[in-house]
């Protein structure tokens, strides 16, 4: 019940923090700017969480607040990075076009309420983890949630970072970035973003809460299969030269050696 009853609070804070969201994106005309929210939306959710745990958090809580904190907010400060002055990201704008004049409501539904239900869903290990207080030490999969979730910051954080700094570069327009982390896998980031969640949810298993495992599951799937890998190589495919022969020679999730 005291989940059930924390996790109406928090929806009524998250539906509110959306709504204000949809109508800014109205007057920018702009719903990419629900990208930026995303990681910080996490942040939110935790510290909520945490802040109404008991007065002595456990070392589980005190891991856990600090990971999705520095995840949250590198995530949402790049995406903010990376959008400035471009205007809205093509998945939106084809969405605008197809929608019409429909699109001003249907957005708030398609993007930023669906959006706002999946940080919800996707944010349950962070609450085991965070309410749970035992048991009150750390144990083997605490130790291996971090583990994961330092393995999946370093190919995230590294991976957008060595992408902008090869896109920043005027010699490199046009041109396909196939070193590095990109070098072993097509998507070092979004790999990243897998493992981090993975990670949380083995921090919440330590907690008892091996029921949250449908959080990193569905996030594997929208990485892999939704907004993720899937829609970008369609895209990439048609536009990028030489993609097809990067397809060939390199992995799209799982870091590999390049093949011949």
């Amino acid at each position: 019940m005291l989940f059930f009853k924390l996790l109406t609070q928090t929806a009524g804070i998250v539906f509110i923090a959306m709504i204000l969201l949809w109508l800014l994106s109205l007057r920018l005309r702009n719903a990419s700017i629900v990208d930026i929210f995303w990681g910080s939306g996490f942040v939110l959710l935790a510290w909520l969480y945490f802040l109404q745990a008991p007065s002595n958090p456990a070392a589980r809580a005190v891991i856990v607040i600090a990971l999705v904190t520095i995840w949250g907010l590198r995530l949402s400060l790049h995406i903010f990075w990376r959008n400035r002055g471009k205007g809205e990201d093509f998945r939106y704008a084809a969405w605008r076009k197809e929608a019409g004049e429909k699109w001003w409501w249907q957005s708030f539904l398609k993007v930023f309420l669906l959006q706002g239900v999946l940080l919800m869903i996707i944010s349950a290990p962070l609450l085991v983890a965070l309410r749970s207080a035992s048991p009150d030490y750390l144990t083997w999969l605490d130790f291996a949630g971090i583990a994961l979730w330092s393995i999946g910051f370093f190919f995230e954080a590294v991976g957008d970072w060595q992408l902008t700094r090869f896109k920043s570069r005027p010699q490199n327009k046009g041109k396909l970035l196939t070193d590095g982390l990109w070098r072993y896998t097509r998507h070092p980031n979004y790999f990243g973003d897998a493992m981090i969640w993975w990670g949380y949810f083995l921090l919440a298993a330590s907690a008892g809460g091996w029921w949250t495992i449908f959080s990193p599951v569905l996030m594997h799937y929208l990485l892999l299969k939704v907004s993720g890998v899937a829609m970008l190589e369609k895209t990439l495919s048609h536009t990028k030269p030489g993609y097809e022969e990067y397809i060939a020679t390199t992995n799209a999730f799982l870091p590999w050696s390049a093949r011949k």
